[in-house]
This record gives structure tokens, C-alpha cells and sequence, in this order.
């Protein structure tokens, strides 16, 4: 993938935000219960090191500093406008913006986008204006903006808290929860360099937001609250780049609601939109938090400590409890606690009680004393045994936790490269760990939450370690063709399930393999395909109204002479008309019997994202057990490769108690071919591959069964086969 930097012309736009030599507040006010009155405490006593103009017809000065009628009576220009005023005015004000040279504007102002249709149309009126004249809009309906850059020192928002200043980047597409992430950085005194409230994202977007703390020098890591996706195309070429250089932690809400939907194949049921998230953000590198808590946990790890080498984890406890249950959480996070070396067993035992136990985790007992914990860590985190390490302190008497840490803290002089978390598991001991070296050690009230931390920081530098992935390309595809031939179907029949004949046309012309077959329509048509194809056959219902051919009894294996083929023909037929199908029958398909590892390989259209890969065991496995690895088009090889080791049961396809293995590169080239056939033929909407039979190393797959669903498309999307790197 194209992992350059975009032109710069985006990301300067957005520094009149950030950096603005002078601010005007629109609608600031002289009552202290007003928004604007509370956006101009917040800039004044924020320490803003510009100019600030207040702008109310209504006053001709507010807080000892003349007020202006208008935008327009400025003595100069102002970079910044941030409005509060009712949305009926807002546009007006943006005319003024127009006439005296304000670059950005935020509006705070609510009604629009999200309350009714008027609101709608206002909006849509104040995108077209600002983009009309290049002004550059965050919100509507937002909190507002802080950085913490002493050269700038802006609170532009309604919000008295004030974060330390640091290296953490936040946005937010909910003012409350935007409030609720400043209240808890302030709390934890983890250091932020902006905070921006997108609100109804009309125009300045995440993804704008990404593009600039990605050169930005005073952020080092992203953390992004998310409701929903403008363009998760562009947000996924962003993120790709961005989470090379910086990690970036999202919470995206609404997990369970989000695009349920009824849908005809095995692959619309399974990728649901909260599955394309997870498929989006593990593609991209994003490391994904499940709840706000776990976001902090995460931005407390990621701001102080390095990224760990690889998933050895050491647990230095003086408690086996917690160190038990740590051990657990590392395991199921996907972490490796090593058993020490013999070894470093016997230089743990040289100064430790005789009923310490010293082979991971290495519990210290009750009785261990600051000191204990000092050389412990050294000995374990200077051994290169472990990438990581977790001490858990369960205080005995008050003010014992802080001694610990401190000891700690001296042994991690010498551990620099290697991160380490610390428990602290009693409640009146959190302000004294607090207080010894919040930014030094992160820690926790409970064992498990260091592991989790651990595993998604382990899983996110596994991802930042590897090669980024490149975009296939085949010389035997013909993408017009196959764009045809759906086409050619949408004529004749309208939007729906291919007839087996235009399956078979159009998986050729992207170079899929089919296990050989004839449609017959007849019983003596299938004895005769029989016959030509070799027995022992296969004998499968062709209908494009009838999903599951399982389901009507439609799957005949294993027929081994002519007879039977006719008696299947006429089993199949018998069933259908028992159940009032038999219009639903056009033939049967006649295949030669295959084995091997059975897959599913499929594709749905997502409404926002798009094309969505999955992957799986086939058959029926697939549903019953729903061990399935999805992703977001266009697909790289390593997205590819990712997937077939994605799935719980890769094991089996490197052969596993005698299973044999299966050709691990055939099934990449099948999941990349599709990819290319998605992202050009936007008329296929729906594709089960099921199942796929992959043969042994080195001898390919056989796709023994397909069914395509096609409507009409617009355009080819822009990011065609041969294309990489063009949009």
C-alpha cells in the first residue's frame, strides 16, 4: 500500500486552529451562565498568548476588554472565530467571516444536523458557504477546542478543566464524552497536547484530525472516541500511514445495534458493521478499545513506556492470587509467560525467602520487602527472558505500595527498552503511587487490566514490526468481462441470485478455480454429464431462489454410475415438488466428487464500508461454529495471509493430528482475486465460495460450489485492480 503522506494543503488549513496569533468569541456575554461568556473565561484564563476579540452588538466591552458589534469592526483580522450564537444567526456570522478574513471557525452552537430537518438544512447550507470560500469548520454542535502548546496555551471551549500538558492527542465526536475524557486525563495527570470536539463533523472530520497530529511534533498518540464512519476508505488509508509512526487508541460505540440486517448468504450474516470495525481497525493498525476505561488504561502504557520486542511477559508479585489471575489474563490476551531459566531460578534464590516461588510468575510471598522487589525486577527484566514486565504490590501496612514503586523505579533505570505496569491492589495506597511516579510506571487497581494492556500493545508492535502489504495484480483478469456478464444478467432477469452458468462465466474471467461441472436439466442431460465427466459424481439443486440446497435435500454425493445420477436427479425434484419448490429447480449441476480441507470464502457489500471479505472453515462449520476472519477491500497480501491465520482452526491447515496441510499460497490467491473482481465489479453485492476444497501443499483449491447475487452499481470505484496508490 501507498504509505506517503497526502499533500500538505489539508493539513495546513487546520492550523488556524491549533496555532491561531488571534481569536474572536462570537456571542460572548456578560452572564456567567452563558456559553459565551464561559468560552471567554476559559481562553482568558486558560493563559492564550494571542489576542482575543470579544464580538456581541449587545456590549461594548465584556471582562475589561472592548467588545465589537461584528466580526467586520475588527481591527484586524481575526484567525480563529469561535461562535456561540442561536443557529439562526450562525450563518450570518459566517458571512462576516467571509468579508473580514477569518481562515476557521468553530461552532458551537447546536440545532442543526441532529435535531430536526431545519436544523439539516442550516447545516447544509453552512458546509456549502465555508467550503464555498475556504474556511475550514469544526462542529456544529461541538465543545470546542484546547491545546496545551505554551507558545499558544488555547482553551477554546466551555470547559474549566485543564489537562497537564503532554504529548496525548484526543478527539471526540460527543461534547459529553469529549468532557468526560478531559475530566479523566486531568484525574490521571496524563498530559495532553490538543483536545478537539468534532461534534456533527460538517466539515473537519477524525480523519483530518489524523492527518494533522500525524506531523504534528508535540503528539506522540491518538486517542479517538468514534461514532460512526464519514469514509472509512479514507479513514483506513490515514490510519495505515498514521499507526506506522504513532499509535492511535479508538472506542468506536455501537457494537450491538449497528447494521444487523437480514441477508441471504452465509457472509452477510456473519459480517455484520461492528465486524467490518474490527476488520477495519485490525487492518490499519488502530488498536481498539472496548470501553472509555480501557482507552486510559491503554494511553496511560503507550504514553510512558516503549513497545514490548515480542509476547514473553514476566509477573513480579508478592502476592500468588493476583499473580495467578494476571498469569490468566496474560494467556488470554494472547501473551507467553516463559517458565525462567534454570539459571535466573538461582539467582532469584540466592536473597529470596525459601518459600518463594521464582519461575513465572515469581511470587516474592507477603513478607517481601522494597528491596526484594527492586532486585527481582532488575534480575528478571535484565535477563532477557521476558519483553515485558508486570509487578503487582498488594500493600501490607500503609505507605508500603510507594516504597515498592519506588524501588521499582530505580531498577527500571537499566530495563529503558521494556515496558512495565505496575498493580497496586489497596485502596489507600492509589494517591501515594499517584504521587511517587505517575509517569514513570503506569499502574492499576486490578491484575488483569496490566495484562490486557499488555496484550493489545504486544499485538499492536507485532503489526508495526511486519512490512506493510502490497496490492495484488493478475495478468489473467479481465474485470470487463466480468463486468458484463452481470450486467448481461441485470438485463435479463433484474437484481438477484447468477444462474450456475453465469457463476461458472464469471469466476473464469478471474482466474477462480472451479471444480469441473455441467448444468443438466434433465435426468438423461445428468447421466450423460455424468458420463463425460467421470464418476464418482456429485449431483447439487441449481436454483437462484434456493439458498441452502442442504436445506431441501438438494446435495447428492458420491453417485457412482448412471443410475444413480437419474435417481438423484428425480430424489431432488421429488423433494422440491413435495414442497411446493419445484419452480425454484432450473437443472441440476454435475461435478466430479474433490476432497480436502473444506473453506468458506465469501463477500457482502457493508452500505458505509463497502466490499467485505470473510473467511472460514466451509460446510456447515461455518454457521455452527462462526470462526470466521473478515476484512475491509482492497486487500494486500498481508491481509490476506492475516486472515487464513486468523481464524481459530488455521492450525489445521498446516496439517494437525494427521489432518493433512493445505496450500496456504492457493487460498491467499483466491482471497486477493476476489478482492480484485470486488473492488471492479460493483455490481456483485453477495458471494459464498462454500465450500472450497484446499488440496495439499503445492496442488491449489477447488471452489466446488458458488453462488453470486448482483444489482445495479454506479461507477467502478476509483481504486481499481492496477491502481494502488492513485487515490
Amino acid at each position: 500500500m501507498d504509505l506517503q503522506p497526502l499533500p500538505s494543503a489539508g493539513r495546513n488549513s487546520l492550523i488556524p486552529f491549533f496555532r491561531p496569533q488571534s481569536v474572536a468569541v462570537v456571542g460572548a456575554s456578560r452572564d456567567p451562565a452563558s456559553i459565551g461568556n464561559r468560552l471567554l473565561q476559559a481562553i482568558l484564563r486558560g493563559g492564550y498568548q494571542g489576542i482575543v476579540f470579544p464580538v456581541n452588538p449587545r456590549y461594548s466591552s465584556v471582562d475589561g476588554l472592548r467588545c465589537f458589534p461584528s466580526l467586520r469592526q475588527l481591527p484586524e483580522p481575526a484567525e480563529l472565530a469561535v461562535v456561540a450564537v442561536p443557529r439562526e444567526s450562525v450563518l450570518g456570522v459566517v458571512d462576516d467571516c467571509v468579508a473580514a478574513g477569518t481562515r476557521a471557525v468553530i461552532v458551537i452552537s447546536s440545532g442543526f444536523a441532529e435535531a430536526d430537518d431545519e436544523g439539516r438544512e442550516l447545516e447544509r447550507r453552512l458546509v456549502e458557504k465555508v467550503r464555498a470560500h475556504g474556511i475550514r469548520l469544526i462542529g456544529p454542535n461541538c465543545l470546542g477546542l484546547l491545546t496545551t502548546d505554551p507558545e499558544v496555551g488555547l482553551n477554546a471551549s466551555f470547559v474549566a478543566v485543564s489537562p497537564p500538558a503532554g504529548r496525548v492527542a484526543m478527539s471526540s465526536e460527543s461534547g459529553a464524552i469529549g468532557l468526560a475524557l478531559l475530566v479523566a486525563a486531568s484525574r490521571m495527570g496524563l498530559g495532553i497536547s490538543s483536545c478537539v470536539s468534532v461534534g456533527n463533523r460538517a466539515d473537519v472530520s477524525s480523519n483530518d484530525l489524523l492527518e494533522y497530529w500525524e506531523e504534528d511534533d508535540a503528539t506522540e498518540l491518538i486517542l479517538l472516541y468514534l461514532e460512526s464512519f464519514g469514509n472509512p476508505r479514507r479513514f483506513a488509508r490515514i490510519a495505515r500511514r498514521v499507526c506506522r509512526r504513532k499509535p492511535v487508541v479508538a472506542v468506536k460505540a455501537g457494537r450491538t445495534s449497528a447494521g444487523r440486517r437480514a441477508a441471504g448468504s452465509h457472509t452477510a450474516a456473519l459480517a455484520a458493521s461492528d465486524v467490518a470495525v474490527d476488520a477495519l481497525f485490525a487492518q490499519t493498525g488502530v488498536i481498539r478499545a472496548d470501553t472509555l476505561a480501557e482507552m486510559f488504561d491503554l494511553a496511560a502504557a503507550l504514553s510512558s513506556q516503549p513497545l514490548p520486542a515480542g509476547r514473553r511477559v514476566g509477573v513480579v508479585t508478592n502476592a500468588g492470587g493476583p499473580g495467578i489471575l494476571c498469569a490468566d489474563a496474560c494467556e488470554a490476551a494472547g501473551l507467553i509467560l516463559p517458565t525462567l531459566s534454570p539459571g535466573l531460578q538461582k539467582q532469584l534464590r540466592a536473597f529470596l525467602p525459601a518459600s518463594a516461588s521464582v519461575g513465572n510468575p515469581v511470587d516474592l510471598i507477603s513478607s517481601a520487602t522494597p528491596e526484594h522487589f527492586r532486585r527481582a525486577v532488575a534480575m528478571v527484566g535484565g535477563s532477557r527472558e521476558v519483553d515485558a514486565l508486570v509487578v503487582i504490590s498488594v500493600a501490607a501496612r500503609i505507605g508500603a505500595s510507594r516504597q515498592t514503586l519506588e524501588a521499582v523505579n530505580q531498577a527500571r533505570a537499566s530495563l529503558s527498552d521494556m515496558p512495565l505496569l505496575a498493580c497496586v491492589m489497596a485502596e489507600q495506597e492509589e494517591a501515594a503511587a499517584k504521587a511517587c511516579c505517575p509517569a514513570e510506571i503506569p499502574w492499576y487497581s486490578y491484575p488483569e487490566e496490566p495484562a490486557r494492556v499488555l496484550g493489545k500493545m504486544a499485538a499492536y508492535a507485532q503489526w508495526r514490526r511486519q512490512p506493510p502489504g502490497r496490492l495484488p495484480t493478475f495478468d489473467d483478469i479481465n474485470l470487463t468481462s466480468a463486468r458484463e456478464i452481470c450486467q448481461q444478467a441485470l438485463r435479463r432477469r433484474g437484481p438477484g441470485w447468477l444462474a450456475a452458468e453465469d457463476v461458472y462465466s464469471l469466476l473464469r474471467q478471474v482466474g477462480l478455480p472451479l471444480v469441473p461441472g455441467k448444468v443438466a436439466r434433465s435426468p438423461d442431460e445428468a447421466a450423460q454429464a455424468a458420463r463425460s465427466l467421470g464418476f464418482p459424481v456429485a449431483v447439487k439443486l441449481a436454483s437462484r431462489t434456493i439458498i441452502h440446497k442442504t436445506d431441501v435435500a438438494g446435495v447428492r454425493l458420491g453417485m457412482a454410475n448412471e443410475a444413480a445420477v437419474r435417481r438423484a436427479y428425480e430424489d431432488i425434484e421429488a423433494s422440491l415438488a413435495e414442497t411446493r419448490q419445484l419452480e425454484a429447480m432450473e437443472g441440476v449441476l454435475v461435478q466430479p466428487m474433490v476432497s480436502g480441507t473444506e473453506l468458506l470464502v465469501g463477500l457482502t457489500q457493508d452500505p458505509l464500508f463497502g466490499p467485505i471479505l470473510a473467511f472460514g472453515l466451509g460446510g456447515v462449520f461455518v454457521e455452527v461454529l462462526g470462526d470466521v476472519c473478515c476484512r475491509v477491500l482492497p486487500l494486500t497480501d498481508r491481509d490476506a495471509a492475516e486472515m487464513i491465520a486468523g481464524i481459530r482452526a488455521s492450525r489445521l491447515l498446516d496439517g494437525y493430528r494427521g489432518h493433512p496441510p493445505a496450500d496456504r499460497a492457493a487460498i491467499e490467491a483466491i482471497l486477493l482475486r476476489l478482492s480484485v473482481l470486488a473492488e471492479g465489479v460493483p455490481e456483485v453485492q453477495e458471494m459464498d465460495l462454500n465450500p472450497v476444497f484446499a488440496l495439499p501443499p503445492g496442488q491449489g483449491c477447488l471452489i466446488a460450489d458458488a453462488r453470486v447475487r448482483v444489482a445495479e452499481a454506479g461507477s467502478p470505484p476509483a481504486f481499481l485492480h492496477g491502481q494502488a496508490g492513485k487515490t
